[in-house]
Formats: structure tokens, C-alpha cells, sequence
């Protein structure tokens, strides 16, 4: 009785059928010799011939089973192959039951597989009606007899080659997504997975969103923007970029304070410049130590993104080194925030200057030089005897 594993996904295209495979054969530690049965789905078959066990299969799925020396049995479309999987609806009949039943709460599809895991797990201990073995018993007789995976991996994703527009969106299936503006007017390649979406310029990742499901959604990355919005600061509060990062949770109220006081500061135009620095440095330091950066400067009136950035950088050591201010006795309540200058703190952590100090003497031997040959061009310029001119 082979162990039965199950993946959710936000989609149910080709993608998601194939990533489905990769993880239960993963999971059982290799392929089974007999037949494999499937319903006539799209992504496997492509046309059904007559009433017969013919099919036309689909040129990635022929790809995909050949890879993994995988031999499909195909049941009876309707109700008169319906019996010919009984065993499979009845354990996702018990699955849904025991599990899906009330909906779990989670936020987000990996941790939702995660459960499903550990319920598949759980699952392995039990026995199935009156059989004598558990599930995981009867797999452990199986598994020695499965074919071993194959070396090479096999892409589950969709290649797409979609030309990066004016607005840095390529459009994919029915949706749209951001890339760096960079790239406006080139071609791009897409490999489009089940839950997920990567972009790839020249074989260097350029940019990776989560898979839209709905139909004519877009989704915006506020990082692919900030070189023109930092050229064009006032297009910045009203961006759609902005708001998806706000629903993200990634541009948080501390981000919102900040610029606040910011404009106060340095004006709406010089204002949001330093915002749009400060987001740049996402891409060297994590978000949550930017985020710490932003707080702390904010308390103390530190409004420029150098100082964000020393901030930042300083929460990533703290996190990185162990602290022992909890542990220390007489040590309560909370140290005041203090920001040092980028200048400070650049001069500090530069090495000892062992140079001797410079010397102007060579140049006051230049000056005398300079003095001895002027007077002796004098003294000769006096001695210099004119002809005596008589009017005639």
C-alpha cells in the first residue's frame, strides 16, 4: 500500500501537476515500477480517442513521464471509469474530512504545506480498516522496490520571452509584472512555476513575484521603480507601487513617520528623495534592520539616509553578536537612543596612521633659492652701462 503525499497550490495548471509529482516522488525516495493511474486531465492528455484506453498526450507531460520513467494508465472518462479509482477518492474523502474540516488558518500556502506534512506523517502510524499493518508498515515493504530518481532535474516551470514594456510590466498568461526599469524595451525570459514566477535577463535573476490568480491583476515591485522615482520624486506618493507595498506590509508606518518629518524638514521634493535613498538600501541590508534604522532615527530627529543606514548596520551587528545586557546585573530600563555621524563613525574604524608628519623645510630651501637668484639678477641688471646719446 504506497504512502500517499498531497502539495496544495494556488493553481491548477500544468505547472502545479508536474511540481506535485516532483515533491510525492521526492518524498517516497523514488518511482513505481507498475502503472501509475491519472484521470483524463488537460495537462496530461490533450485529446481523448473513442471509448478506448488511446489518448493523446500533451508534448510537455510525454517529456516530464519520460524523464522519470513514469508509465501512465489512463481510466475510463465519466462514471463507468469511475471505479477504477475508488481507493484514491475514498483517502481524499478521509483527508478532507479529518483535516480540511473547519478550513485551517494560515497566511500563506508554505506554511499550509507544511501542515500537510506533518498531517501525511501522522497519517503513516495509522491502519486502514481492519489490515493488520499501518501505513508506513506496509510502504517500508514497497519502497526497496521502487526505480531510483533521476539525477538531472527536470524544469516544471513555463518558459515565456515577453518584452519588458514602457511602464517595466512583461505580461505573462493574463496578468501583469514589474521589472527593473532597466530593462524597459528589452526581452526577458520568464519561468513560471505553480505558486511563483522568476525573471531572467541574460541568465542573472533580475526579479521573482508571487503567481497572480486572478485574471487581469498586476503586481508591482516598488524596488524596479525607485531609479525614475528618485529622478522624479513627485510621482512617488501617488504610485501604484507604493500602495501594493503598503498592502504587503512592506513600506510600514515607520516608513510612513519618517518621510512625514522628512518633508517638514527638507520639503516635499528633498523630503522624499531621502525616503527613495533609504528604500534603496533594501537591497544590501535586510528590511527588518532598515526598519529598525528608520525607528531609531526617527526618535533622535536623524533625517538623512546615511544615518538610517549606520542605524541599520548597527542593529544587524546587535543581532549578529550575543547580548548579555539582559543578563548583566544592574542594568534596567532602556539605553537612549544615540546616532553618530557617518563622518564619526568612518574615522573611527579607520586603521592607525603610522606616517611622519609632513615637513615644509625642502620647500624653504626652494624659497631661498628663489631670493639668492633673484638679488643677483638685480646687482647685475645695475651694473648694466647704457651708450651716451648726443643731440645732434
Amino acid at each position: 500500500m504506497p504512502l500517499v503525499q498531497r502539495s496544495v497550490f494556488a493553481s491548477c495548471g500544468q505547472e502545479a501537476f508536474f511540481e506535485g509529482h516532483v515533491h510525492a516522488l521526492r518524498t517516497l525516495g523514488g518511482v513505481p515500477r507498475s502503472k501509475i493511474r491519472y484521470d483524463n486531465l488537460k495537462s496530461a492528455v490533450a485529446q481523448v480517442l473513442g471509448l478506448n484506453r488511446a489518448r493523446v498526450e500533451t508534448d510537455r507531460w510525454i517529456a516530464f513521464r519520460s524523464h522519470f520513467n513514469i508509465e501512465s494508465f489512463y481510466c475510463r472518462p465519466g462514471i463507468e471509469g469511475a471505479h477504477e479509482k475508488g481507493g484514491v477518492e475514498g483517502m481524499i474523502g478521509y483527508f478532507r474530512r479529518n483535516h480540511f474540516t473547519p478550513l485551517p488558518e494560515v497566511d500563506s500556502l508554505a506554511e499550509l504545506n507544511e501542515r500537510v506534512d506533518q498531517w501525511d506523517l501522522h497519517d503513516g502510524h495509522r491502519r486502514i480498516g481492519s489490515r493488520p499493518r499501518t501505513v508506513n508498515e506496509y510502504f517500508a515493504v514497497e519502497q526497496p522496490l521502487l526505480m531510483p530518481l533521476p539525477e538531472e532535474p527536470f524544469e516544471t516551470g513555463r518558459l515565456f520571452t515577453p518584452r519588458v514594456d514602457r511602464y517595466s510590466q512583461i505580461a505573462v498568461r493574463t496578468n501583469r509584472y514589474s521589472v527593473p526599469t532597466r530593462l524597459i524595451g528589452k526581452r526577458v525570459r520568464v519561468v513560471l512555476h505553480a505558486s511563483h514566477l522568476v525573471v531572467y535577463d541574460r541568465n542573472v535573476e533580475v526579479a521573482r513575484h508571487e503567481r497572480l490568480i486572478a485574471k487581469g491583476s498586476c503586481r508591482l515591485d516598488l524596488d524596479h521603480y525607485l531609479e525614475a522615482l528618485i529622478r522624479k520624486p513627485g510621482a512617488f506618493p501617488g504610485a501604484t507601487a507604493l500602495e501594493q507595498a503598503r498592502s504587503a506590509g512592506k513600506f510600514t508606518p515607520v516608513h510612513d513617520a519618517w518621510w512625514a518629518q522628512a518633508r517638514k524638514v527638507h520639503g516635499e521634493r528633498d523630503g522624499t528623495r531621502a525616503l527613495i535613498e533609504v528604500l534603496l538600501l533594501n537591497r544590501h541590508l535586510a528590511h527588518e534592520h532598515v526598519v529598525a534604522g528608520l525607528a531609531t532615527a526617527l526618535r533622535v530627529g536623524a533625517l538623512t539616509a546615511d544615518a538610517v543606514a549606520l542605524e541599520a548596520r548597527k542593529a544587524a551587528q546587535t543581532e549578529d553578536e550575543p547580548t548579555i545586557a539582559a543578563s548583566a546585573p544592574g542594568l534596567t530600563g532602556e539605553t537612549p537612543a544615540t546616532v553618530t555621524s557617518l563622518h564619526e563613525w568612518r574615522l573611527a574604524h579607520l586603521p592607525p596612521d603610522t606616517r611622519p608628519l609632513p615637513s615644509v623645510t625642502p620647500y624653504d630651501q626652494l624659497l631661498r633659492r628663489r631670493r639668492t637668484s633673484g638679488s643677483d639678477h638685480h646687482e647685475k641688471l645695475c651694473h648694466i652701462s647704457f651708450p651716451q646719446v648726443t643731440a645732434v
